[in-house]
Formats: C-alpha cells, sequence, structure tokens
C-alpha cells in the first residue's frame, strides 16, 4: 500500500511539473529600502530577468525560470499568486506557458488589469522587451501593496506574447461577460527600456482617459513621457497598433492605456524604430543591458524611475479625474 502511494504522489508530482515546470526553491529578497527609491527595485528586477534567467522563450524550461521568479516576487510582497496555465500550437507542436495573476483589494470592486508579457526572443537577452516591463509592474505592485486605492487590481504576467499574444488572448478568452463589465481598463508595460522617448497611447475617442490621466500626471508631476504625435495617420495621435497585449482587451471594449518607449518620428513613423542612433532595438541581440547602457548612458534608470513612478500615481487616483465609473 505505502509503495502504491509514494507511486501515486510521483505521478502526481510528474504531472504537475509536466504542466507547471518547476518552482524555486528559495526567494530572492532584496534590500526594503530599495522599494521606496522609485526605479530601484524595477532595476533589480531587470537586472534578474536579464544575467540570471537571459532569453526566456515561450513554452521553454528559462520561460517557466521566469515565471517562478515572478510567482516568488509576488508571495514575497504578500500577495496569493495564481497560476493560470494554457497550451498553444504553433508549427504543429503543443507547447506549454502560463499568466500569473496577482490581486489587489481596492476601495471598489471594480478592476483595473495591469499586464506585461515576460517572455522574450531568442535574441539577446530581452532586456526591453520585456523584462523592463515586468520590473515596473513589480515595483508599482509592491509599492501599492498597503496603499489603499480607488479600484482593485490584477496585476498579470503574460506568458507568449512574442508568439502571437498567447497569454493575453487567453487570459481575454477566459473572462466572463460579468467580469468584462467589471473592469474598468486595462494597462499595458512593453519594451520601456531603450526608446528614444517615452510614451503612452490609449483607446481611441473618449475611451482614451486612462492615457489623458497619466499624461495629467505626466504634466504635474515633470515627467517626460509623451504619446504618439500622430504623423502617419495609419495611427491617429495618441493611439498604437494591436502588436501587444493591450490588443485582445481593445478587442473586448476595455478601455486601454499602454506605456512604451521608442520613436515615432523615424522610419516609417510607425513606432517599431526605437532609436535615431541604432534604430531597433527589440528582437535583435542588442536587447541586453550591457549594450543599452553602453550605448544610452543612465536611459535604462531613467526610463524605469519614469514609468514606475507615473504607473503608480495612476493606480493611486485612477478614476478620480477622469470619466471611468
Amino acid at each position: 500500500m505505502k509503495s502504491r502511494i509514494v507511486i501515486s504522489l510521483l505521478l502526481t508530482f510528474s504531472l504537475l511539473f509536466t504542466v507547471f515546470g518547476s518552482v524555486s526553491a528559495s526567494t530572492v529578497t532584496y534590500h526594503p529600502s530599495l522599494a521606496h527609491k522609485t526605479g530601484k527595485m524595477a532595476y533589480e528586477h531587470t537586472k534578474y530577468l536579464t544575467y540570471t534567467i537571459g532569453p526566456r522563450v515561450a513554452g521553454t524550461e528559462k520561460e517557466a525560470e521566469a515565471r517562478d521568479y515572478i510567482i516568488s516576487q509576488f508571495e514575497r510582497m504578500g500577495y496569493t499568486a495564481n497560476i493560470q496555465p494554457f497550451s498553444y500550437t504553433r508549427g504543429g507542436v503543443t507547447y506549454q506557458s502560463s499568466n500569473v495573476i496577482a490581486y489587489k483589494k481596492g476601495k471598489s470592486s471594480k478592476e483595473i488589469i495591469v499586464g506585461a508579457h515576460y517572455d522574450s526572443v531568442s535574441a539577446g537577452k530581452g532586456s526591453d522587451d520585456n523584462a523592463s516591463g515586468v520590473a515596473v509592474m513589480l515595483e508599482a505592485a509592491e509599492v501599492l501593496k498597503k496603499i489603499p486605492t480607488p479600484y482593485s487590481i490584477k496585476f498579470v504576467a503574460f506568458g507568449a506574447e512574442e508568439v502571437g499574444l498567447r497569454g493575453s488572448n487567453f487570459y481575454a478568452g477566459q473572462m466572463t461577460e460579468e467580469e468584462i463589465e467589471n473592469t474598468a481598463g486595462m494597462i499595458n508595460l512593453d519594451s520601456l527600456a531603450v526608446g528614444d522617448y517615452m510614451y503612452v497611447y490609449g483607446s481611441p475617442g473618449d475611451k482614451g482617459f486612462i492615457r489623458d490621466q497619466v499624461l495629467n500626471i505626466a504634466q504635474k508631476k515633470k515627467l517626460d513621457i509623451g504619446t504618439n504625435p500622430g504623423l502617419n495617420p495609419e495611427y491617429p495621435a495618441g493611439t498604437t497598433g494591436d502588436w501587444s497585449d493591450h490588443a485582445p482587451f481593445h478587442r473586448l471594449g476595455i478601455p486601454y492605456a499602454y506605456f512604451e518607449a521608442t520613436n515615432w518620428t523615424l522610419g516609417n513613423m510607425d513606432g517599431y524604430t526605437q532609436t535615431e542612433k541604432h534604430g531597433g532595438v527589440w528582437h535583435t541581440s542588442n536587447d541586453t543591458l550591457e549594450f543599452i547602457e553602453r550605448e544610452f548612458p543612465g536611459r535604462v534608470e531613467e526610463h524605469l524611475t519614469t514609468f514606475s513612478q507615473a504607473l503608480t500615481e495612476v493606480l493611486k487616483f485612477f478614476g478620480k479625474t477622469s470619466t471611468a465609473k
């Protein structure tokens, strides 16, 4: 009987390992003071995802390692981290990935989703795309842990974005009509570290109130954040394309804001050419902290600090000066 129990437990563990991957035995800890210095904790998360984990290709052990790091960080902060596993087929092969969700209760049961994808392509180390976005999300989650917020917040780390927005599509596809109605907005964080300029975009028309609130905060706090100037008529001023994790929520009619660093004045003026000096950095071997910090000294720290402050502020006051209900 004991041997059967042992075999059963081993089979169960094997199945869990196959579905979820390994779970880190220890949690990486940071000095508590970093959470009180804007951008500092985000920089540490960016470094860890860059140097300790490296490229986090969707469906691989490295993506699972990044997921486990995010889980451990949410739990270190005092959140309960829930895993939303999903599978997808690409090129006739089925892959496993997952989203990580941490919930912060606010004064209202209405929710805002804050998301960033944690996978990367194989080129480079994914420092900009998208360790930077995950890092800013994690910093905001830690800063806001004990601060009352007007809305409840779901922090979501999406898997498998680079292979077709798989994680965000799956998350949005599982939302009920009630959940959609209860979601006041979605904020997407993608590629924040290297672009020449810092931007926030938003939904077209009167649903762009989250973007507008961020721009108001940036003006009051003297943060160097602007928006798409609309030089390319295919992307009207203040908006962007549906190529990142905001897109599935936009299709559901949920208002979005999207933080990104790039340069809309270059190339086809479509936001894909990030820098005047080196063109696009994402999806290239140059997407490493070493390259970015050598070629653009101080930029990573400046961007992480600015975006972290903007995100934290908008979550602290979300809806108070907007048309959100």
